[in-house]
């Protein structure tokens, strides 16, 4: 975690206070704008999509946002986060990288739209402060300041993954992943899920998809799952997995839980649901199309 928080962190402390960031408004003003978030926010989205959460928080808290685009940005990151390497695990246990990578950015940048309407439109023009370049502060007593704010941050992120780990070393110990998903077999069709899939989605919703990929590329190997029945698991986990992890960091800065995990539960739900709904129609269209072939073929 200390690996990619202080060095992302460090690096955007000091793009900021040189002045370098102020450069970038004019070019990507009119994309963030669409989503209800200031120029500034592009670079812990991109760290965030490229390395993942933790560099996206480590961006994050280094640069003056308010808590309305620091609630923004996590839905995105939750959502989209590390795309190379889980698009990798995705590709390689059933779903095609370009498909998991597009599903995740279009839910992300719907979600955040409408999210961004919800708290307010004018979220992108709010300030949180000046940063230290427009407060002109001295670079020694920045960077003390930088250091002072980083060390609490890691102490209370560390706080918080340890008890979720033991959290779920307890569970394993015990079995509950086994319990619980006898219980959630009936609702999965609730989720858009097929119940064969009910251990993978549990899997990965504790796990994630880099740990949780294991267990579905195995699965794959054996060819127990047919081929829409997984892409549609990975639609939904693709959105909405390490539902424990992954919401829980971004509690130190101060966002609001049900942002963290109601909206990218119900995105889930509602493109699991689109994508078998899309199945359907093309099945049907199909079947459409070899009826007419066929009738026409037996006409004289």
């Amino acid at each position: 975690m200390l690996k990619i928080i202080l060095p992302v962190s460090l690096l955007t402390f000091l793009l900021d206070f040189f002045g370098c960031l102020a450069h970038l408004d004019g070019l990507l003003e009119p994309l963030m704008g669409a989503i209800h978030l200031p120029a500034m926010a592009a670079l812990p989205l991109l760290v965030g999509l490229l390395t993942g959460i933790y560099g996206g928080i480590a961006a994050m808290t280094v640069l003056p946002f308010t808590v309305q685009q620091m609630t923004l940005m996590a839905v995105f990151l939750l959502i989209a986060h590390s795309l190379i390497q889980e698009g990798l695990v995705q590709h390689h246990s059933g779903c095609p990288m370009w498909m998991a990578t597009a599903n995740r950015l279009a839910a992300a940048v719907l979600t955040v739209f409408a999210i961004g309407w919800l708290l307010g439109p004018e979220t992108a023009r709010e300030t949180a402060g000046m940063s230290p370049a427009a407060t002109k502060i001295a670079f020694w007593p920045a960077l003390q300041t930088w250091g002072a704010d980083m060390a609490e941050l890691c102490l209370k992120m560390l706080l918080i993954i340890v008890v979720l780990m033991m959290g779920m070393e307890l569970a394993k110990q015990y079995r509950l992943i086994e319990k619980v998903v006898r219980l959630i077999k009936p609702f999965l069709g609730l989720l858009g899920l097929d119940r064969q899939v009910g251990m993978l989605w549990l899997t990965a919703a504790f796990l994630g998809i880099t740990y949780g990929g294991a267990l579905i590329v195995e699965e794959v190997r054996e060819g127990k799952l047919p081929s829409d029945r997984l892409k549609t698991l990975h639609v939904s986990i693709g959105i909405n997995h390490a539902m424990l992890e992954d919401p829980a960091v971004f509690i130190p800065l101060g966002i609001h839980p049900f942002w963290l995990w109601v909206p990218r539960l119900v995105v889930a739900v509602m493109f699991a649901h689109t994508y078998r709904l899309w199945l359907w129609l093309r099945a049907r269209r199909r079947m459409l199309t070899g009826n007419a072939i066929s009738a026409g073929s037996l006409k004289p």
